[in-house]
């Protein structure tokens, strides 16, 4: 499912939101979602799953093509881990 669809899944099961309502709603909770975790929060949408960074500490690895090291520095990504509930629905299907 793309933004574009979850924008007109929202429409249709609230049928009195237009599409501009629509698509307000779904960039406002990515924007918070994104925004939390910039900040160094963790989002919990209970059912679903929580959202979270993790840091990745610093590594050598080999370039594929020359064969020589290289050093990754630490960064830090988005992890999610999913909910009870969600697991359970994707598995039943």
């Amino acid at each position: 499912m793309t933004k574009s669809q979850l924008i007109e899944k929202l429409m249709d099961n609230g049928k009195e939101l237009n599409k501009k309502e629509s698509e307000i709603i779904v960039n406002t909770i990515f924007d918070s979602i994104t925004d939390a975790l910039s900040y160094g929060d963790r989002v919990e949408i209970r059912g679903f799953g929580s959202f979270s960074i993790r840091e990745r500490n610093a590594r050598q690895a080999r370039n594929p093509k020359s064969g020589s090291l290289i050093k990754i520095p630490p960064k830090k990504t988005p992890f999610f881990k999913t909910g009870k509930e969600l697991r359970e629905r994707v598995d039943f299907c």
